[in-house]
């Protein structure tokens, strides 16, 4: 008998499933706690993305609804996938982060000769007593640790905290219209609860599989900052389905998860700076047109960016005054007509949501400088 051969997705067939799954074909009526959960989180270095993501997702969303349930500590900003800042609920911070917290031990590598002499155990010891007294500012955790260690340096004492310990950012910080330092405090100390189990690994690859599949291993491991996951997967393996990409990479996914028609038609949406859509593949062609490789963002930086037909299309920039805010949209490429249009509906949309100005207008240009965009600031 013949081998059979996995069936191929094209780019458009992963395009369109992914976007069924983070919500992005058509918007969800689900509350906002259910949507961070399904979508494992929201990546959160700036503290307004999260606002924009779920405003992309949710049909109706008011700001305000993710602002509660930070207030009333059922949603965390807490450092885990990726060693980077997320939105999560309050149970995947709890067990999200025991997960990846043997590579966020390992970071500590680079700042070994700054804690020659170190105590790691003390030094977990002292911090946790010190945020669980009151949330501290990294500079307050620096001066705190240094009589412990005057020979050490102190930027990698608090880092080294923040490490070793499960730190959430405290409120207000996060909230919508609020400002705020980061202060510091544990996860089990702010959400009450004690420190609970790392979540399964198995378990985790098929949520990760519900909102980004289908995917390779090498996709999960970006997304999740692991390694040595591929053992996880082939234990999973007959409850999978299987497929490759045009390129011959082997694709797993739920077998009943939604794999929509490739003509399925795609909404413009707006998506801010670091959108896990963006970011939860190694390969990201699903996503981002090959000849637009890089240009959502610089280094360390990104850029909010407009999907048309499902793909990167354009940067967008937003500014506001207490009369107008404004929404720049700079094309990567030609938009015909009927785009701009579908685009420019989109923005007003979201302008008035998302804006408290009384006036609202909608651009295109050529290049938009995105400095200091009050939809980048921290």
């Amino acid at each position: 008998m013949a081998a059979t051969h996995p069936p191929v997705l094209s780019t458009r067939d992963l395009n369109r499933a992914t976007l069924a799954r983070q919500l992005l074909l058509s918007r969800t009526a689900a509350p906002v706690a259910d949507t961070v959960a399904h979508l494992l989180g929201l990546q959160a270095q700036n503290t307004r993305p999260p606002y924009f993501q779920l405003h992309a997702r949710i049909e109706g969303f008011d700001p305000e609804d993710l602002s509660a349930l930070m207030r009333s500590r059922e949603l965390v900003r807490i450092v885990t996938l990726r060693s980077t800042i997320h939105t999560h609920t309050a149970e995947d911070a709890l067990t999200l982060r025991p997960l990846v917290q043997p590579a966020r031990r390992r970071e500590l590598h680079a700042f070994r000769h700054g804690l020659i002499g170190v105590d790691l155990d003390r030094l977990t010891t002292l911090a946790r007593a010190l945020v669980e007294e009151q949330p501290r500012t990294m500079k307050e955790l620096r001066e705190e640790l240094l009589p412990h260690w005057p020979q050490a340096d102190p930027g990698a004492l608090a880092v080294a905290a923040r490490c070793l310990l499960p730190l959430v950012q405290v409120t207000p910080r996060g909230l919508w219209g609020r400002g705020g330092q980061v202060a510091l405090t544990t996860a089990e100390h702010w959400l009450g609860r004690p420190a609970q189990p790392a979540a399964s690994p198995d378990t985790t690859v098929l949520r990760y599989l519900g909102a980004f599949g289908p995917a390779s291993v090498k996709d999960m491991q970006t997304w999740a900052g692991l390694t040595r996951m591929r053992e996880v997967f082939e234990r999973l393996r007959p409850r999978l389905a299987t497929f490759r990409d045009e390129n011959g990479a082997e694709l797993f996914d739920l077998p009943d998860a939604p794999r929509p028609d490739p003509d399925t038609p795609a909404p413009p949406r707006f998506l801010p700076e670091f959108d896990n859509v963006l970011l939860g593949h190694a390969d990201r062609t699903r996503v981002i047109p090959p000849a637009y490789r890089g240009r959502n963002g610089t280094g360390n930086q990104s850029y909010g960016t407009v999907l048309v037909d499902g793909f990167l299309a354009a940067l967008w920039r937003l500014d506001t005054t207490a009369d107008e805010a404004a929404v720049t949209v700079q094309p990567l490429g030609e938009l015909e007509a009927a785009a701009r249009e579908d685009v420019a509906r989109e923005a007003a949309d979201m302008l008035a949501v998302m804006s408290p100005a009384p006036a609202y207008d909608v651009r295109f240009a050529d290049f938009v400088d995105f400095g200091d965009s009050p939809a980048r600031k921290r």
